[in-house]
C-alpha cells in the first residue's frame, strides 16, 4: 500500500541538498476519509516499507480502491510529516505537500467524461464555484520551494477552492 511518493520520500531524504526543498503533489482526496488521530499517529511513524503490514492499511485500505486511493493521499502528507521531523530534518532541508482539487488537465477531462455529474456537484458545492488552473497549483509550489517559505515545512496545503470545506459541514455530501 505504500505510494511511490512515500519510497521517494525516503530516497530524496538521504540525497536531499543541505537547506534544500521538496514538494509532493497530493490530493484533496486526502482529506475525503476521516483517519483516527490513533491510527494517524500509527501510521507517521510505520517505516515505509512496513505500511502494507498495518491493521488499519489491510482492512481499510486493500479493500476498496476508491479509499485505497484517499488513504493513499493522505499517507503521501503523513510520510512528509516524519521525513520534515526526521531525515530531512537533519539536512535542515524542507518538505511539504499540497493538495489540489479539481484542477483543469487532460486527466481532469477524462475523469469528468467518466463521472462529470459528481464533480460538477462538487464544484457547485465549493465557495470558488470552479475548478482549479495548473498555473494556480504552480504558483503555490513555487511559493513553498521558494525563499518566501523558509519556515515551513511537514505541513500540507489543501488548494480545493473550498470542497472539503463543503464536505465537512455537509453542505455536499460525498456519498449519498
Amino acid at each position: 500500500m505504500p505510494t511511490t511518493s512515500c519510497y521517494a520520500v525516503d530516497a530524496f531524504g538521504e540525497v536531499m541538498a543541505e537547506g534544500g526543498a521538496g514538494l509532493i503533489i497530493s490530493s484533496q482526496a486526502a482529506y475525503m476519509y476521516p483517519i483516527p488521530n490513533d491510527i494517524e499517529l500509527q501510521l507517521v511513524n510505520t517505516p515505509t516499507e512496513q505500511l502494507k503490514d498495518v491493521k488499519f492499511i489491510q482492512e481499510v485500505a486493500m479493500q476498496n480502491s476508491g479509499l485505497a486511493y484517499m488513504i493513499a493521499k493522505r499517507l503521501n502528507h503523513l510520510q512528509a510529516q516524519r521525513a520534515a521531523a526526521t531525515s530531512w530534518c537533519k539536512r535542515r532541508a524542507r518538505i511539504n505537500t499540497i493538495s489540489p482539487g479539481v484542477i483543469v488537465t487532460p486527466l481532469a477531462y477524462d475523469e469528468f467524461r467518466a463521472s462529470g455529474e459528481g464533480y460538477q456537484a462538487m464544484i457547485d458545492a465549493s465557495a470558488a464555484r470552479r475548478t482549479g488552473t495548473s498555473d494556480e497549483i504552480a504558483e503555490v509550489a513555487a511559493f513553498l520551494l521558494g525563499e518566501h517559505a523558509k519556515f515551513i515545512t511537514g505541513t500540507d496545503l489543501l488548494i480545493d477552492g473550498g470542497v472539503i470545506a463543503s464536505i465537512r459541514t455537509g453542505e455536499f455530501k460525498l456519498w449519498q
